[in-house]
Formats: structure tokens, C-alpha cells, sequence
């Protein structure tokens, strides 16, 4: 892949590279805090964590080897690795519900960016082709296992009242998106100064790169803000006609068999 991958683009290619240098870390912060609660799960859902342990690690594998490719270019990304290492360690000795909350938060961002991702062609065109198939296999599996951090935190919540349920998740989330965003423009404007473009007009091309055009930050809002809404699970926003699964470890992420009558 060449140093600009995304349609030569450096606003575009720093977007996508300031996210992959997370994933690893995250990734597996989302393992072990998902892992965490499998005790007295159901045997669907015990079943569906270990199907998703196996998928973050392939992630972060492949992640790990489209990084390597970052440095390759001569991007040093140490900032965002110690955004990241500081993001995480806010739950450090901390009771581990508050991990899984992060994380429960945190696939709620990734759902809806796999969505747009498949949904709208436009984010990936003029893409390095190993780049692309990279970002739309990770969009597709992250879609198939989108429920299994929050069915789990459900799971380990299930003796708390619906209103403290709810008070915690909301607030997490509101913390978590402000540490996303900021530590994620933070490690873009970082990459881009590696590039030479630094100042006002910079900022303005990534900001209008993020909510005007293509504008991802702006077309998941709304699915963003049914987080708080009650009753929120992540299946209610039903895209699995984006993965078009025969068969899955998810069992929420099949499409149910059509039958003739309903084919008429």
C-alpha cells in the first residue's frame, strides 16, 4: 500500500489510521472485560463470548499487520498509543463492571461505524484494495457480534435496577465518546503534522471530512443517541441484510429463513 492509501487522500488515510492504531489494545481491553462475566452466562451466551474472543483476536492480528504498515510509512504513533494506554486506565482498579461498561459503549461505536462502513460505499472508494477488504471484513464481523458485549453487560447487571442500569451505561457513554473523540482528532491532526499539514484550514478539511463529507461522525449521530433511549438493545437497529450471513456463531445475527408464504 502506497503512504496515502485512501484515494490519496492524507485528510482521509489519517482518519482510518488513527482508528487501526487503537484496535489492538482495544481490542483485547474488550476481551478480558467481556470475558470477565462469562461465569453463570447462558449456554447461548457463553457460546457467543467465545465466539467473539476469537474474532477481537483475529482483529487485532490483522489490525496489527495494517499498523505495521502505518510505521512503515514513517508515521511515529507513539501519542496515540499512550492516548490509548491513558484511555484505558481509567478502569484500572476499578470493579470490573465498569470495563465492561467501557467496552459495551465502545462496540456501540464500532456497530455503527462497521454500518456506514457497508452502507455507504463512499467512505472506502479509491481505496488500496488489501486496505479495503481489511476495513469491510472487519465492518461485517463487528455487525455480527454487535450484541454480545451488551447482552453480557445485561447479563452482569441483571440484579440492578432498570433505573441505575441505565444511569451508569449513559453516563459511561457520555465519558467514552468525549475520550474517543478527542484522543482520536488528537492522534489524526498528529498523523497529519507527520505529513506537513498542520493550522486552521487542516483542521477545517478533517472536521468537514468527519461530519460534512463523507461525514461518518455525522451519519451515525442518530444511531448514537439511541443508547439512551429505554429498552436500547444494539439487534433493534436490524442491519443484518449488510452481512448477509447463512450461518453464524450469533445467533441474533441470522436472518430468519424466509418461507413461501412470505415470498408471495
Amino acid at each position: 500500500m502506497q503512504r496515502w492509501w485512501l484515494n490519496n487522500d492524507p485528510i482521509a488515510t489519517a482518519f482510518y489510521n488513527a482508528l487501526s492504531v487503537t484496535f489492538p489494545k482495544g481490542e483485547g481491553y474488550f476481551v478480558d472485560s467481556v470475558r470477565e462475566f462469562r461465569e453463570g452466562a447462558s449456554p447461548k451466551l457463553a457460546a457467543e463470548i467465545q465466539a467473539f474472543v476469537k474474532q477481537e483476536v483475529m482483529h487485532t492480528r490483522e489490525h496489527v499487520a495494517f499498523n505495521r504498515h502505518v510505521a512503515e510509512q514513517g508515521y511515529d504513533t507513539k501519542l496515540l498509543d499512550r492516548d490509548v494506554d491513558k484511555a484505558l486506565a481509567l478502569t484500572n482498579n476499578r470493579d470490573p463492571i465498569a470495563a465492561l461498561a467501557v467496552t459495551t459503549a465502545l462496540e456501540h461505536f464500532t456497530a455503527m461505524l462497521a454500518h456506514e462502513l457497508i452502507a455507504n460505499p463512499k467512505h472506502l472508494e479509491g481505496a488500496d484494495e488489501q486496505a479495503r477488504a481489511l476495513w469491510l471484513w472487519h465492518a461485517a464481523e463487528e455487525i455480527e457480534h454487535k450484541g454480545v458485549a451488551y447482552d453480557t453487560w445485561q447479563h452482569a447487571t441483571q440484579d440492578w435496577t432498570r433505573r441505575k442500569r441505565w444511569f451508569v451505561k449513559s453516563f459511561v457513554m457520555i465519558i467514552t465518546t468525549w475520550q474517543f473523540f478527542v484522543g482520536r482528532a488528537r492522534g489524526m491532526l498528529g498523523l497529519l503534522r507527520q505529513d506537513g499539514l498542520t493550522g486552521p484550514r487542516v483542521w477545517a478539511r478533517l472536521g468537514w471530512y468527519a461530519f460534512g463529507n463523507p461525514g461518518m461522525a455525522r451519519k451515525v449521530a442518530r444511531v448514537w443517541l439511541s443508547y439512551f433511549l429505554p429498552g436500547f438493545h444494539p439487534w433493534k437497529h436490524d442491519d443484518r441484510a449488510l452481512i448477509r450471513l447463512a450461518e453464524s456463531d450469533y445467533e441474533a445475527a441470522v436472518l430468519p429463513k424466509l418461507t413461501p408464504a412470505a415470498t408471495a
